[in-house]
């Protein structure tokens, strides 16, 4: 079927659109780029701001984005995720952008994609591998994509884009922000490769970028479930996951791109494998060990013993429990037993700080009733209570 191509994209690049943007910038919050301009900068002269912007977003060659600025996130197994900063003008203008493009890919984006797409989850992702599980679908290729963000060929976006949108102003904004470069440690590094990790328009690139394997594992009739560049395919036998292997990374080649060889694998539900934070088998669905381990330096982080137990300290655990609670305390999952153990942890902890020791005799001395009334928040509380 031949795709329709949407143009004059830019009329719609509107004040009321603008303003809308700003305000999704502005409650995603985040750092200045490179510039040093806030958010609350930026809206200190909010109106000029964005008409100044949109003038420049609507004429053809004029808008220049300003390099991203370059942090870096410590990962498991001390290694670094590379996150790009862009300028507060510069969200506000991917936002327009995503806000126009969004609606029309939506509807040409595979079912059973769900990485960054409206009314779509990770838990809905979990639930359909659960589900195609059922089904019969035991043998999984768990696949990984190497350094996706970092290595996705330019032309490759490009070419998803342009066999849909046929407005050149808008293609040249995309390219613009592909190409924009990074500062890092006051050195300007040009990107030719790759979309950045921290622009909000990135998520949405990556999803057309990818799109093509997604409709080609429909075409052969293969099951998968993709969340951006982390995705499984589900198959019915050993064979037919080894034929969905080839077929990936024969693809995968044809974009530019190659499987990690080291998370990629095939495992069936009863040896399981890990998919979103989750361990996944026959048997069960926990929290996975580097879930586990990256939730306990985020506690021990808070509650060293240097600090003071007090009602902010209480705010701040509370804050990594509700979030590490709120994701992996779902109907479909096992971790009761977990996080039990884990709330159990955290007390010995607390009781270490008020005490300045680690004795069994302080359980006495500090006793369950006394977090609650600091307002402790407990991990196993999130469960819903059966029925």
């Amino acid at each position: 079927m031949k795709l329709k191509k949407v143009h004059s994209l830019t009329g719609r690049i509107t004040p009321a659109l603008m303003r809308e943007a700003f305000k999704a910038v502005r409650r995603n919050r985040g750092a200045a780029g490179i510039d040093k301009v806030s958010i609350e900068m930026f809206e200190a002269n909010l109106e000029e701001n964005l008409a100044a912007l949109m003038r420049d977003l609507k004429t053809r060659g004029m808008f220049r984005p300003l390099p991203l600025r370059r942090v870096s996130i410590p990962k498991e197994g001390g290694k670094v995720r590379p996150l790009g900063i862009p300028a507060v003008r510069d969200r506000v203008a991917q936002e327009v952008l995503r806000r126009l493009l969004s609606p029309i890919f939506e509807p040409l984006f595979h079912g059973d994609s769900f990485g960054f797409r409206p009314e779509r989850s990770c838990h809905q992702a979990l639930e359909r591998v659960l589900a195609l599980w059922r089904e019969g679908f035991v043998e999984v290729l768990d696949a990984d994509i190497q350094g996706f963000f970092d290595n996705i060929p330019h032309s490759v976006i490009m070419a998803g884009l342009a066999k849909v949108v046929a407005d050149g102003n808008i293609l040249g904004l995309v390219e613009s922000f592909l190409r924009a470069g990074v500062m890092e440690n006051g050195v300007f590094k040009p990107t030719t490769v790759g979309t950045p990790q921290g622009g909000v328009i990135s998520p949405l690139l990556a999803n057309i970028a990818l799109n093509s394997l997604d409709w080609l594992l429909d075409r052969q009739g293969l099951r998968f479930v993709r969340y951006a560049d982390d995705f499984v395919v589900m198959c019915r036998s050993r064979a037919e996951a080894e034929e969905a292997l080839d077929a990936v990374r024969s693809h995968l080649a044809e974009l530019g791109l190659s499987l990690s060889p080291e998370k990629t694998h095939i495992a069936t539900f009863s040896q399981g494998f890990s998919f979103l934070g989750f361990d996944l088998c026959s048997r069960s669905v926990t929290m996975r060990a580097k879930s586990v381990a990256k939730f306990k330096a985020k506690v021990q982080e808070i509650t060293e013993r240097c600090h003071n137990l007090d009602d902010d300290l209480i705010k701040r655990l509370n804050r990594v429990v509700r979030g590490t609670a709120n994701y992996f305390a779902t109907p479909f999952s096992h971790n009761r037993r977990l996080f039990t153990e884990l709330d159990k942890w955290i007390r010995v902890r607390l009781r270490s700080m008020k005490f300045k020791r680690k004795w069994k005799t302080d359980n006495r001395r500090l006793r369950l009733k006394h977090f609650r009334r600091m307002g402790l928040l407990s991990l196993h509380d999130f469960y819903a209570q059966p029925a």
